[in-house]
């Protein structure tokens, strides 16, 4: 079986998310959603449940951390080109992300940037010219 990716984030309301997931290119999947939750699929292996705080206080003791003040977890997504990753970014700043919350990386061979969702959880986009990667290693290894 193809090992998946199933990401759960608490959010402070459920309907604004799932739009929010919606317009950067999720789907929604109905049979895993609910009043208290939205199940959102980016592909067939990677899948982000938007939990309400009450959905997700049920699967952990600890206290919800506010990501608008405190990180939690830093999440990336790869993209199939630099254009790609540009796209992503700012279809969540049209959707009322926020752009760039961290800065721009270019590396010739590797480009990202990132966005912050409505609840503040921070997504990184990147793109990566594999071979181009492998070479500048090998380069670096020889230096």
């Amino acid at each position: 079986m193809t090992k998946m990716i199933f990401l759960n984030l608490p959010v402070s309301d459920l309907a604004r998310a799932t739009a929010f997931y919606q317009a950067v290119g999720a789907t929604k999947n109905e049979q895993f959603s609910d009043d208290t939750a939205s199940g959102m699929a980016f592909s067939e292996t990677i899948h982000v449940m938007l939990l309400t705080h009450e959905k997700f206080r049920q699967f952990t003791p600890k206290d919800i951390a506010d990501a608008k003040r405190t990180s939690e977890v830093l999440i990336c997504l790869s993209a199939e080109s630099r254009e790609a990753v540009d796209d992503l970014v700012a279809k969540a700043a049209g959707a009322g992300g926020l752009a760039d919350p961290g800065p721009k990386q270019d590396y010739g061979f590797m480009y990202g940037r990132s966005f912050e969702d409505l609840d503040g959880h921070i997504w990184e986009v990147m793109w990566m010219d594999l071979e181009a990667c492998k070479q500048a290693q090998a380069d670096m290894a020889t230096a």
